[in-house]
């Protein structure tokens, strides 16, 4: 019997995070989850992903109690919003480090691990912002874009080894960041919870409505299949259309 894969999956204690490790556990992966709040089980890891070093000490520790990694999905991220003239340099450090800076590190300690098994999945949650831009997000879309540059040329590198790299792009995902977002939105433009989530924070998405986040994790899932062997070095939108325009 093929000894069971493990995967990895960073912020996964958020919607998304929490959806994709749930589909993969569904799917027979052991699943390591990381997060930096305090919890205690034997799939969990708590790692401060700021911090220099950090990602590789974490994939470092999910190997040692393992044995192996074989699914790594780079989840964590950060957002902060503000005029470029304003954006404060620990906020830009912030979101910088754990969306970028922090996969970097992962894939980093993962790779020598899948190259040698000759079978690996990296596979980066990016964002709909990691192929187009929106004013006063600029850290986001900065490290957006990076995390989509650095997908790409990873899966150049292990291309022959049975190791693939993409990046997913999504939409707005209904997350419970997200929801608190709704009511701060209906208080402040004085409009219903319908109007709200269709004329202000769907207004990018022709589809008008919000990406779950289990179809985000059904698509991480299929990237981790022996399916999607031939897809590596690309970004997928799931997005209701946004960057169709």
């Amino acid at each position: 019997m093929a000894e069971q894969k493990t995967a990895l999956v960073t912020g996964a204690l958020g919607g998304i995070g929490s959806a994709i490790a749930a589909r993969l556990t569904a799917d027979g992966f052991r699943v390591a989850q990381h997060d930096v709040v305090e919890r205690v089980a034997d799939d969990y890891f708590r790692a401060d992903l700021t911090e220099v070093g950090a990602g590789e000490q974490l994939v470092a520790e999910v190997i040692a109690r393992f044995g192996r990694l074989d699914v790594l999905v780079n989840n964590a991220g950060a957002q902060k919003v503000s005029p470029i003239a304003e954006f404060a340099r620990a906020d830009w450090d912030l979101v910088r480090s754990l969306s970028l800076d922090a996969a970097f590190e992962c894939i980093k300690a993962a790779v020598p691990g899948m190259v040698s098994r000759g079978w690996g999945r990296i596979i980066n949650i990016a964002s709909a912002h990691g192929l187009v831009a929106s004013p006063f997000k600029s850290a986001y879309v900065a490290a957006k874009h990076g995390l989509v540059g650095l997908t790409k040329s990873v899966a150049l590198e292990v291309a022959e080894a049975g190791v693939t790299a993409n990046a997913i792009c999504p939409g707005y995902v209904r997350t419970p960041l997200v929801e608190k977002q709704i009511e701060d939105q209906m208080q402040v433009h004085g409009l219903s919870r319908d109007a709200v989530i269709r004329d202000v924070m769907l207004a990018s998405q022709p589809t008008r409505r919000f990406v779950e986040a289990e179809e985000v994790a059904g698509l991480a899932a299929y990237l981790a299949s022996d399916a999607a062997r031939s897809i590596t070095g690309t970004t997928i939108a799931i997005d209701g259309g946004w960057t169709a325009r």
